[in-house]
Parts: structure tokens; C-alpha cells; sequence
């Protein structure tokens, strides 16, 4: 077990995942206020098709080409969602279902084209659909590092425009910002991330990651840029005790030790949350409940006289 753990390439694979769960968190919150939550979920399982389409060309597995597949295709997965959205009366839910289930299993049917060839399993290309990061050699972890630093820079750097985006798009416009450029950028990190993540934690389980730490975030404050820290804490915390579990076992994929790690964490937020906890909750309407009983029992009640 120590050795493991003392070993540079789990060493390389800990940084990585917890870099990448730290991303991941802070994008997630993005997305929870800009209620596209299920976008994620939707780009993650788009990238599929563009992973196995990059490997077919290049014939062996190259992350940055990869990436870069996989980036294009899910692009190509948020624009059929906006034409469907734009030139229909499908709604933006059903939109992204459709491009969901519809990549997604194009990318399957490649996948399984692509193995009968002999190449996708001898390069791992099946770990992309639930993650295997002691697979990573360290080119991929640099790669995964130097994307994913440049996305939590982004964030930290424009703190306050994303804020007002966010909270106040017109009064944004109004100071000279454009919702245009914003929506890009946006877009553009959320491909990202979901693209470095996804030999890591896989193409189904990377919207937990996204999605999960954000959420816990907002049970414990109200201020934005408190639930933006935690949502990065709960994200990195994620990563990392998801991906230590994962070593104690022997071909034990990594995503879905991290998604139960961030889950277990979710737990915890709403059971003991501070600001929308259930026992805070149930707390606080205890205490209104005996505060209002105490108002009504200190109130002279006068008798009635009936009038004749």
C-alpha cells in the first residue's frame, strides 16, 4: 500500500485528479447558476465519438490529439443543441437529451468498430467510458495539468465579470461586456474540462464531477464566491480520495470512486449543511414553531362581550 502511494506515477496521478476535480468544481459552479447543469452532462457524452474518431486517425493513443477530437466534438454537440433549440419547439432538456443518446451511441458503435480492428482495448481507448487514471503516462497528466490550471486562472482573474454575467447579465451590457464573449468563453472551459477529465473519471461519470461538488457548495453559504472555494474543495477532495481508493485494488476503475466519493460528501452537506442542511432546517422551523406558540400564549386574549 505505501508503496503505491510513494510511487512518482501515483504521485503524477493524485496532482492530476485533484487539479482536475478542483476545475471541474469550479466550472460545475458556473453551470449551477447558469442552470445548464445537465449541459455537462450532455458535452461529456458527446466527446465520445470524437476520442475514437482521433484515434482512428492517428492509429494510436495520443492525448492532446485526443483532446483536441474530443473538444471538436462535443463543440458540435452544443451547437445541434442550440439549432434544435432555435429552429424547433423542442425544448433545451429534450435538446440535450437527444444529443446525449444520439453521440453517445455513435460513439459506442465506433468504439466497438474500432476494437474489432485490435487497437482501441491494446490502447485503453475503453477506459474513456469510465475512467482509468493509472492508465495516464506523465505527457497526459501535463497535458490534463497545464488545461486545467488554465481554467481555474480564467475563473479567478474574471471573478467579477463572471459574477455579473451570471447574476446580471443586462446591467453586464450595460458596462460595456459582452454576453456573446462570455457564453463563449464559458462554453469553451466546459469542453475542456469535460475533455481532460474523461480519461480520468470517463465520458459518463464526468457530469457527477461537474455537477455533484456545486451543489454540495450551496448547502453550506449563501455568497457566491464562498460556494465557487468549496465547490474547488469538494471537487480536488473528490479527486483525490476517489483515485487513493482506486489504488487498493487491482484494476479498479477511477471514476466511479470518485463520483462516490463526491456523492458521500453530497451526503454530508445535506444532512449537516449550515445554511440549507436538513437538521439546520429542521432546527430553525423548531424554533419558529415554539417562538410563534410563546407570541400566541403572551397575547391578552380579551373576552368577546356580545352585543345585544
Amino acid at each position: 500500500m505505501l508503496d503505491v502511494f510513494l510511487s512518482p506515477n501515483a504521485q503524477w496521478v493524485l496532482l492530476s485528479t485533484l487539479i482536475l476535480g478542483t476545475a471541474s468544481g469550479m466550472i460545475g459552479c458556473l453551470a449551477y447558476w447558469k442552470r445548464q447543469s445537465l449541459m455537462s452532462d450532455a458535452l461529456s457524452h458527446a466527446a465520445l465519438p470524437g476520442v475514437v474518431i482521433a484515434f482512428s486517425i492517428i492509429g494510436y493513443k495520443n492525448l492532446p490529439f485526443m483532446i483536441l477530437g474530443a473538444a471538436v466534438s462535443s463543440f458540435l454537440g452544443a451547437c445541434f443543441i442550440h439549432w434544435i433549440r432555435s429552429s424547433s419547439r423542442v425544448k433545451e432538456d429534450a435538446a440535450m437529451g437527444i444529443i446525449l443518446s444520439v453521440f453517445f451511441g455513435l460513439g459506442v458503435m465506433l468504439m466497438t468498430v474500432v476494437s474489432r480492428t485490435g487497437g482501441g482495448n491494446q490502447a485503453g481507448l475503453d477506459s474513456f467510458i469510465f475512467g482509468q487514471a493509472a492508465s495516464m503516462v506523465r505527457t497526459d497528466v501535463y497535458t490534463m495539468l497545464v488545461v486545467a490550471l488554465v481554467i481555474i486562472t480564467v475563473i479567478i482573474v474574471a471573478f467579477k465579470e463572471w459574477k455579473l454575467f451570471l447574476f446580471d447579465a443586462d446591467f453586464a451590457k450595460g458596462l460595456g461586456l459582452s454576453n456573446r464573449l462570455m457564453n463563449g468563453v464559458y462554453l469553451s472551459m466546459l469542453v475542456l474540462v469535460i475533455v481532460i477529465g474523461i480519461q480520468a473519471v470517463g465520458v459518463i461519470l464526468m457530469a457527477a464531477l461537474l455537477i455533484i461538488p456545486a451543489v454540495s457548495a450551496h448547502y453550506w453559504t449563501h455568497s457566491f464566491k464562498q460556494m465557487l472555494f468549496l465547490s474547488a474543495i469538494f471537487g480536488g477532495g473528490s479527486g483525490m480520495l476517489g483515485t487513493l481508493i482506486s489504488t487498493m485494488g487491482k484494476g479498479w476503475p477511477t471514476g466511479p470512486f470518485i463520483v462516490i466519493s463526491s456523492a458521500s460528501i453530497f451526503i454530508v452537506s445535506l444532512v449537516f449543511g449550515a445554511k440549507r442542511g436538513l437538521l439546520i432546517n429542521a432546527f430553525q422551523l423548531r424554533m419558529h414553531r415554539k417562538h410563534h406558540a410563546v407570541r400566541n400564549h403572551s397575547i391578552p386574549r380579551h373576552p368577546v362581550k356580545e352585543v345585544k
